[in-house]
């Protein structure tokens, strides 16, 4: 008597992101490269530009098998990232619960061909963070379709989003095009990831000292440079259009929110005032160096002079020695660690001379004197971390210092 046999059930993996060297981006990388697929579905609550850089050569070959489902109406879905993904031809879906309170929030990517599938489940977004940086984890399934079991889940899965589709007609719908993405922008659906505002911080100072914790050692992948923003020197009244090709930074009215100007590199003992070498001193300021901003999209040593603190009051050194540095004033809020110390008034200074040798060898120009805030700033627990300057197009525009 002959005995049948099954075939083989699904096999297990278990991706834990940041902690481990697994990342998302190339596990998801692997699952789109599945041979002769017949059907590819997506679905994230968020989708960014610099996540869709990742596996963009990976989705290209199989577009035109494509769904994704993605949220919107949650300030980070972007129009940046649907023009992308409609531009590779995949047939693109938003989903908008109509409320700011319910968010669309699954993270499912699904690769089926007539014999083998993969399904990755978990917690990853299609942004930078979610498939590289942030503590991310989902579980893999390679599905055998010969299995009763695996042909059963995988049907159940692609059934779920096409009658999410069919009971929601009016919340789950095709964005039909960049004129439509459009639509959705100025309808305030979609973000402007030119646009980056400041985070809200969620806890204030109380008594006693901030925690001395560094910042915990991950695995960690080097995000692509960000551009410079159009800085609303003219107080501009409403954002500006994006252009249907690329669009272009939005420009903040005068009750807008803060939004991000520039981002530095890794914070080290001299930015912070806490320098070891003999031979350096502290000098209770920071220089405004290149940062993070794309090599391409501007020269630091004349950006924060002529456009982030352009609107302020200058003068110059009344010492003849001195006259070549102009000064001004600002108020910048303080938030460390998403901990808000409040604002402080401090100083700012320029070199005014394009013959100096800082000038002549590329190095700052700006810089920002610490003042009182910097037993705040002088920490070892902050060697290592970003700085974050975001500005708000006020009379005169008003700035925050986030350090994380």
């Amino acid at each position: 008597m002959c005995t049948r046999l099954e075939p083989e059930m699904a096999e297990l993996d278990f991706i834990l992101q940041a902690v481990t060297t697994a990342n998302h981006a190339e596990a998801l990388r692997a699952l789109l490269a599945l041979p002769n697929p017949t059907e590819v579905l997506v679905s994230v609550a968020f989708v960014r530009e610099p996540g869709l850089d990742a596996v963009e050569a990976a989705i290209k070959p199989i577009a035109a098998r494509a769904r994704f489902f993605v949220g919107i109406r949650n300030d980070i879905t972007s129009i940046q990232a649907v023009k992308r993904l409609l531009a590779m031809k995949v047939k693109l879906y938003a989903v908008d619960t109509g409320s700011r309170s319910i968010l669309f929030h699954p993270k499912l990517y699904l690769a089926a061909s007539a014999s083998k599938a993969t399904v990755i489940i978990g917690s990853a977004n299609l942004t930078f963070g979610g498939l590289h940086n942030n503590i991310e984890v989902s579980t893999r399934v390679n599905l055998n379709l010969s299995n009763a079991a695996d042909k059963a889940f995988c049907d159940k899965v692609t059934k779920a989003f096409a009658e999410m589709l069919k009971g929601h007609p009016r919340h789950v719908f095709l964005i039909r095009d960049n004129r439509h993405a459009e639509e959705l922008f100025e309808s305030g659906r979609l973000s402007d990831e030119n646009l980056i505002s400041a985070p809200s911080t969620t806890s204030s100072v109380k008594n006693g000292e901030r925690d001395d914790l560094p910042r915990m050692e991950l695995t960690h992948a080097a995000r692509r440079r960000i551009k410079a923003p159009v800085i609303n020197t003219a107080q501009a009244t409403k954002p500006k259009k994006p252009a249907k090709a690329a669009p272009a930074a939005a420009v903040p009215s005068a009750s807008a929110v803060r939004y991000l100007v520039w981002e530095s590199k890794p914070l080290m003992e001299r930015d912070l005032n806490i320098p070891t070498g003999t031979n350096t001193a502290a000098t209770g300021s920071m220089g405004l160096k290149k940062g993070a901003l794309d090599d391409d999209s501007i020269d630091h040593r004349h950006y924060f002079r002529d456009e982030v603190f352009a609107d302020l009051t200058w003068a110059n050194d009344p010492s003849p020695a001195k006259a070549h540095i102009e000064r001004a004033h600002a108020n910048f809020e303080l938030v460390v660690k998403n901990l808000n110390y409040g604002v402080f008034n401090l100083l700012l200074s320029n070199n005014t001379n394009l013959n100096s040798r800082s000038y002549l060898q590329g190095n700052f120009m700006t810089q920002i004197h610490w003042g009182e805030a910097k037993k705040y700033i002088a920490k070892a627990d902050l060697l290592g971390r970003i700085l974050y300057l975001y500005r708000k197009d006020t009379t005169p525009p008003e700035f925050t210092i986030e350090i994380d």
